[in-house]
């Protein structure tokens, strides 16, 4: 059985009994449903408390001034929580301006006081309507996005492979609903020592990137990112070797003025070895158990501060030149190092006075709690870098630590 729609709901606020009496005769007679009330703090109480499809008010409440800044303020107020309320503001022949200046703070119309019946009842209609195709408009919209959210998430590893002799943690923390952050570990076949066993063999590929941009148009570039990597970071597939063919498909598909930054290492467990190739991504931290500096001792992994080396070499970001040449590097790795891999949103988080948390206070935390497990070296440094910028992330943030036993 078809169910007649309810009447919408009009708030109506003016100081003055005679007009709101009549603006209720009028909305009534016109299939509304009107609530009255006399003041900017009643609209306050009233909007708190419930739902409306309409406010219809004057802009002024204090007695003998026509300034309007009572109701002016309070349109500010309503629109910064509720950006689609209709609001519709009365006013008189010579506060044009005010009701202009009304309008530039949120309200949809506005009537002349005294009003013409008609018109007041064709605005309100209009803007009710307007009010709320606007609405579910804004509801499908969040739905959108939401199952957009979820899409990417589905994207991102739900479970991180845990081998033999290598354990690994990661978080992925988005600035907004979207993000342009992306990151994988993939299970690769390795060779045993000669003597070993097939569960010695641990080599794994893991992989970090950041899309240039923010929103859904990122989200939709790592997406492409995520796959092509999938599908190029095979067994056999060094380091250079996936760079290069990942570019190469970003150069077709990637749009003018976008390009990513990426890094891929595969950690060999079995031969001690770590092979990476860095396209302008900022440089993963490897932290050496005991102090330990690097035994090739010819700084090629991009130098070392204390017991901590950057891993800079590669080439430039992906996505700009098809034909860019990448170059690797093998460094090796022992039981208690540390693989610290991070996005701009962990060394950029700011703090009160506008100071980067940066690089240096990334690998002083990292080398202070290099003992412990992958997800609680983890989350110590993203609790330090959270205390730092007092929780405000004003871009994309991913962390991953992996842990060579």
């Amino acid at each position: 059985m078809h169910q007649t729609p309810a009447p919408a709901r009009v708030l109506v606020a003016d100081d003055q009994a005679d007009i709101l009496q009549a603006l209720r005769l009028l909305l009534v007679d016109a299939g509304f449903e009107p609530e009255l009330v006399n003041s900017t703090d009643a609209v306050r109480d009233r909007l708190a408390r419930g739902t409306y499809d309409l406010l219809l008010m004057d802009l002024n409440y204090t007695r003998d001034t026509t300034s309007g800044r009572e109701g002016l303020d309070l349109i500010t107020e309503i629109r910064s929580r509720d950006k689609h309320l209709p609001i519709v503001v009365m006013t008189g022949w010579g506060t044009i301006d005010t009701a202009v200046d009304a309008m530039r703070r949120g309200a949809r119309s506005f009537v002349q006081k005294p009003w013409d019946d008609v018109t007041l009842v064709e605005v309100v209609r209009r803007e009710i309507e307007d009010g709320t195709l606007s609405r579910r408009a804004d509801a499908r919209f969040e739905r959108e996005q939401e199952e957009a959210r979820l899409i990417q998430r589905a994207l991102l590893p739900s479970t991180l492979p845990q081998l033999h002799g290598i354990r690994i943690a990661a978080m992925w923390n988005p600035a907004s609903g979207f993000g342009g952050d992306c990151y994988d570990v993939i299970s690769l076949t390795g060779v045993p020592r000669p003597g070993g066993t097939a569960a010695d063999a641990a080599r794994v590929g893991v992989t970090i990137a950041d899309v240039a941009g923010k929103g859904l148009p990122a989200a939709l570039l790592m997406s492409n990112l995520q796959a092509a990597v999938r599908a190029f970071a095979s067994d056999s597939a060094t380091p250079q070797q996936v760079a290069t063919s990942v570019n190469r498909l970003l150069c077709r598909n990637i749009a003018v003025g976008k390009f990513v930054t990426f890094c891929y290492l595969v950690i060999d467990r079995a031969h001690g070895k770590l092979t990476f190739a860095n396209a302008g991504h900022n440089p993963p931290l490897l932290v050496r158990s005991g102090g330990r500096a690097d035994e090739t001792g010819n700084g090629e992994s991009g130098g070392r501060a204390g017991n901590v080396e950057r891993l800079t070499t590669g080439g430039m970001v992906l996505g700009v030149m098809p034909e860019a040449s990448y170059s690797q590097h093998e460094v090796p790795v022992a039981p208690g190092d540390r693989l610290i891999l991070y996005t701009d949103g962990i060394i950029e988080a700011e703090n009160a006075a506008g100071q980067d948390y940066g690089e240096a206070r990334l690998a002083q935390v990292a080398a202070a709690n290099s003992g412990k497990a992958p997800q609680e070296l983890l989350d110590a440094i993203f609790a330090d870098v959270s205390q730092f910028s007092a929780g405000v992330f004003t871009d994309d943030a991913t962390l991953i630590v992996a842990a060579i036993d």
